[in-house]
């Protein structure tokens, strides 16, 4: 750190003498600036001490001001002169053009103070003068510069400090040149090593990023270059080292790269370099924007002319070629061994590497050998013990090989190409790295492209390791082999077979007609993932309706069409590429379509309308009719009703057993989708005889087309049950689905529509009675309750089919109830069946025929009721109460809702089988027709409005059901429910109690009165009547009741 200007006259004097001493001190130094400066130095003690001005009592101020800045100025250029001294020379070297900067900006300071001190004297001491002013223009025209070696060096450490990769040859031309400015022998390691370790002490505590960088780089060249020139790592055994250890002459070695020379080149400086690594060396120095020099002996060359040193190199060339043949022996008596070496082996691979590499044009020796072969053996043997460092090594040697031809012949031959596919699996990633490379090679022929792509597994291994993040060197050739291999026609399958679809898929898109109709075939022959499908629809499905208008390619194109159709968000992409007016018209209207072009025909369309895909609006012909006009459902029908009426002989060319089950899908599909269902059972219904041919496919014998004939059936009875059930007793078939229900061989799925289809169907109370009897009843409780335990929450659309047929059953059975019916309902808790069943996650249906049952025994429960508050008829006949209650009481407690003994858990009171508090909570469900059988079983509890009409009412108030109702009412829309609603809250309102409590209700008074406004008659009505009960009829004209204005 600088010193601060001394403060006081006397203190400047002490420091101007302390400098000066320290600068004179020494007498050898090996720079060029602080040897001048410390000469400047000594002429300026010399004229403090023979002229004693310094030690006046009194100076002028002038003399004193300048005296104060010498003292500074020396201070530091003692500072600098020090760095010189004391520092590392390589560290000056590295800042060299800031100290001699440094230098010049002081010695001009000091030539300004000597100035003005001159000016200060009288001119009675001239001879004083006249030596301060000779100093002081000296050091004005002083430069303090740097040597024209110094700035080079100067200038190639700075690039070092960049943390620019330099070559070998470029880091020894870096040393030679440092050691000629340190004035040290380039081959004293040992000096130049010190003077290193010199420079390292002295950034010990220096902040510099560059500086150290340009010592890590230092001591990295200087480790290089300590490496001593020769070829041991070309001994392959120990009795051939000698012979093998031919040594080079001193001027085969390269100065720069130390290595024998390939192609030996000479500068104007006489000096023979390696022609790339002095190619290197001239780069550099214009990088570093200096004259390109001899790294030898540092001449400035005047023209980077490299001429072929011929001589040198026939000597090299010969004295390599006798080393090699030397080197082959050996490594073919290396590998000779019973037992294998491994220490051997891979000296011999490191041999025939560097051989490979070095000196191309010798590969032959090495083949000719017989070297390759026996490392190809080597890799065979599993039991020889040999690693995965070993094996990649040898893959390697192999990969430098097979860049000559006949090299790359002899491992196909041999095997290679399944070796290194095996070793694609290797622990290691440089034997899997090595291994996709020597595939790669490999690849450049087509044919090898093939015998790749064919061998078992390559494929999948290659795409898994394209796909790794983890090794991206690995993934990026694994996924340039694959590339490759796809511009091979024979490797397409392979590898579309291992999920590689891009090379498939551009053939398909833009090749020509038979190479899209080959493409197609393949697709349509595979197995794909749902992924794969989609991939293949989104890029290639307009190809392949194309393809269907060309003979030749409409089996490929319908079998690829048909895989693709499998999955079912590939309906949309399908649709939109136009596929169903071609489809259609194959099926139906081309009478040259071959049954197999129908049959896939058929199974496409059924996998498109079996999915929310849009069809519905698609036109199939110029006509613009859709697939669920008449004409097509028409067609469809037909073509069941011919081939289910022919003989086999007929069907076949009619259309296939197969195509019958996609027909039997196709109209199912169309009949399930909420935009084509009525439209399309209604055409079915039209058709003369459409629902007797579905119905002749109940009993057909394959599953697949009972199993959609159910389906459809079951869709038909809920919109034409009656045609259907007429249908069904002509054909005697309505046993058939109790027979289906109950026979164990039946799928769930026929087990399910069966019971929707008896469901739905209406049959009078004989017919009731004959399915539903007593054994049938209790079967369908048990299945109920099992299905509910097979759910467990989480629910099948087998299951909760299945559930509501069931439930539809047992509605049948409770629809007209008489004596031995209600002992079957009180025998089997089916109140409590019907409660449970409102539970049903899934599906809103069965919540809703939940509801509907549980009206129904409600209403029994009140007849019941009704019955035994008459009088007992003469002949003694027992009251009906035995039909409510399983024993009687001593002491009958009545029911507030039946006014009658009703004893708990009885099963015709909603009140004591705790079903109240279920439906208020589906009062809110979220599907309205569930809410409007919740709301109409409710309201079976205030059908009486005779004696305990009040107690009634009370109790429903008490269990919240008045509050519910009176909550959905205002916030529901004008319609069925409200009306619903409007009828209970009408009927509650009778009562005083709930009258006054809901008077002030104004959100139910607002709701009443746009109910009395907009509604029909019926709601008028019950509005109207509601709010007369509330007292609030005056609002309905506007003019506000005594309430609302006590209120206000």
């Amino acid at each position: 750190m600088a010193s601060p200007p001394p403060s006081t006259i006397s203190t400047a004097v002490e420091s101007i003498h302390r400098s000066l001493s320290e600068l004179t001190s020494s007498s050898s130094d090996s720079f060029d600036n602080p040897r001048r400066f410390t000469a400047f130095a000594s002429r300026l003690e010399f004229i403090l001490n023979h002229h004693h001005f310094l030690n006046s009592a009194s100076l002028p101020p002038a003399l004193q001001t300048a005296l104060k800045g010498i003292a500074s100025d020396l201070s530091k250029a003692v500072e600098t002169v020090s760095a010189y001294r004391k520092r590392s020379k390589i560290f000056v070297l590295i800042n060299c053009k800031s100290l001699s900067s440094s230098l010049q900006q002081h010695s001009s300071a000091i030539a300004s103070w000597l100035a003005l001190i001159e000016s200060s004297f009288s001119d009675n001491l001239p001879d004083l003068r006249k030596k301060i002013s000779d100093l002081t223009l000296d050091l004005r025209q002083s430069h303090f510069t740097v040597t024209e070696n110094e700035d080079r060096v100067h200038r190639t450490l700075q690039k070092e400090g960049e943390g620019t990769q330099t070559s070998k040859a470029v880091q020894s031309a870096i040393i030679m040149d440092l050691a000629r400015c340190l004035g040290i022998d380039s081959d004293n390691y040992r000096e130049l090593l010190n003077q290193v370790k010199l420079l390292k002490e002295d950034l010990a505590n220096s902040n510099s990023v560059s500086a150290r960088r340009i010592l890590v780089s230092l001591e990295t060249i200087l480790d290089n270059w300590s490496v001593d020139p020769g070829l041991s790592t070309l001994s392959v055994d120990r009795e051939f080292e000698e012979e093998a250890h031919i040594l080079p002459f001193k001027n085969f070695l390269c100065p720069l790269t130390k290595e024998v020379m390939k192609e030996p080149v000479v500068l104007e400086s006489s000096q023979t370099y390696e022609r790339t690594a002095i190619e290197y060396w001239f780069e550099r120095c214009l990088d570093d924007g200096r004259d390109p020099t001899c790294p030898v002996t540092g001449q400035v060359l005047k023209s980077l002319e490299l001429k072929l040193n011929i001589g040198l190199a026939g000597a090299i060339e010969e004295w390599v070629n006798r080393n090699i043949e030397i080197l082959v022996k050996g490594a073919v008596e290396q590998l000779s061994k019973e037992n294998v070496d491994v220490e051997g082996v891979e000296r011999v691979l490191d041999v025939v590497y560097k051989i490979s590499e070095e000196y191309p044009s010798n590969r032959f020796r090495v083949r000719n050998g017989g070297v390759l072969v026996m490392i190809v053996k080597l890799l065979k043997n599993r039991t020889n013990g040999i690693g995965t460092v070993l094996r990649g090594k040898a893959l390697m040697t192999l990969l430098t090989m097979a860049k000559d031809d006949e090299s790359k012949k002899i491992m196909l031959d041999e095997g290679m190409t399944r070796l290194a596919i095996h070793s694609l699996t290797g622990s290691s990633e440089k034997e899997r790295e090595y291994a996709v490379k020597l595939l790669l090679e490999f690849s450049s022929d087509e044919a090898y492209c093939t015998r790749i792509a064919s061998e078992k597994g390559a494929l999948v291994l290659l795409s898994s390791m394209a796909g790794n993040l983890e090794h991206p060197a690995v993934a990026n050739l694994a996924e340039e082999l694959l590339t490759q291999m796809g511009r091979t026609e024979d490797s397409v399958q392979h590898l579309a077979a291992a999920g590689r679809f891009e090379p498939l898929l551009s053939r398909l898109r833009e090749g020509p007609d038979d190479i899209k109709i080959q493409m197609a075939s393949i697709i349509g022959r595979m197995t794909l993932t749902n992924n794969n499908k989609e991939q293949i629809a989104r890029q290639c499905a307009q190809t392949l309706v194309e393809l269907l208008s060309k003979p030749k390619g409409r089996t490929s194109s319908l079998q690829a069409l048909n895989n693709l159709s499998g999955l079912d968000d590939n309906a949309t992409i399908l649709v939109d590429c136009a596929v169903l007016p071609a489809l259609v018209a194959i099926l139906l209207q081309d009478e040259g379509s071959s049954p197999d072009w129908k049959e896939l025909a058929a199974s496409i369309i059924a996998n498109i309308v079996s999915n929310p895909a849009h069809w519905e609006l698609a036109s199939i012909d110029r006509k613009g009719n859709s697939m669920q006009s008449e004409s097509v459902v028409f067609s469809l029908v037909r073509l069941l009703f011919v081939a289910s009426s022919q003989c086999q002989a007929s069907i076949l060319r009619i259309a296939s057993s197969q195509c019958q089950a996609s027909i039997l899908r196709i109209l199912y599909g169309m009949a399930s989708s909420p935009q084509a269902a009525e439209s399309v059972a209604m055409h079915i219904q039209n058709s003369g005889d459409g629902i007797k041919t579905i119905i002749l496919f109940l009993e057909f014998p394959e599953v697949e087309h009972r199993t959609y004939a159910f389906k459809l059936t079951r869709v038909l009875a809920e919109r034409f049950g009656h045609d259907l059930a007429q249908e069904l007793k002509l054909s005697d078939k309505l046993s058939l689905f109790k027979e289906k229900l109950l026979d164990d061989k039946s799928t769930e799925s026929e087990k399910s529509d069966a019971a929707c289809i008896l469901a739905n169907l209406p049959l009078s109370e004989d017919e009731v009675k004959t399915i539903m009897e007593a054994g049938f009843v209790k079967w369908t409780i048990i299945t109920l309750k099992k299905q509910k335990g097979i759910s467990n929450g989480r629910t099948s659309r087998p299951i909760s089919s299945m559930a509501e047929g069931l439930l539809g059953l047992l509605l049948h059975f409770t629809r007209s109830l008489d004596q031995e019916t209600i002992s079957v309902v009180k025998e089997h808790q089916i109140m409590s069946i019907f409660c449970e069943q409102l539970s049903f996650p899934a599906k809103p249906r069965v919540r809703q025929l939940a509801a509907v049952g549980l009206k129904n025994l409600s209403e029994a429960g009140r007849s019941v009721a009704a019955a035994d508050s008459e009088p007992p008829p003469p002949q003694g006949f027992c009251a009906p109460l035995v039909f409510m209650c399983v024993r009687a009481s001593p002491k009958p407690s009545t029911c507030p809702i039946h006014n009658a003994p009703c004893e708990n858990n009885n099963q015709l009171c909603l009140l004591k089988s705790n079903c109240i508090r279920p439906l208020v909570d589906h009062l809110r469900d979220e599907d309205t027709f569930v809410q409007i059988a919740a709301i109409e079983a409710l309201s079976t509890l205030m059908l009486d409005t005779g004696n305990g009409y009040k107690r009634s009412v009370d109790e429903l108030e008490k269990q919240d059901v008045i509050m519910a109702v009176i909550e959905l009412f205002t916030e529901i829309r004008p319609g069925v429910l409200q009306e619903k609603a409007l009828w209970m809250i009408e009927k509650a309102l009778r009562v005083d109690g709930p009258a006054h409590k809901y008077s002030l209700n104004q959100a139910l008074v607002r709701a009443l009165v746009e109910a009395f406004k907009h509604g029909n008659a019926n709601a008028k009505r019950h509005a109207q009547d509601a709010l007369t009960n509330l007292k609030q009829i005056s609002g309905v004209s506007g003019k506000a009741s005594s309430h609302s204005r006590a209120r206000r």
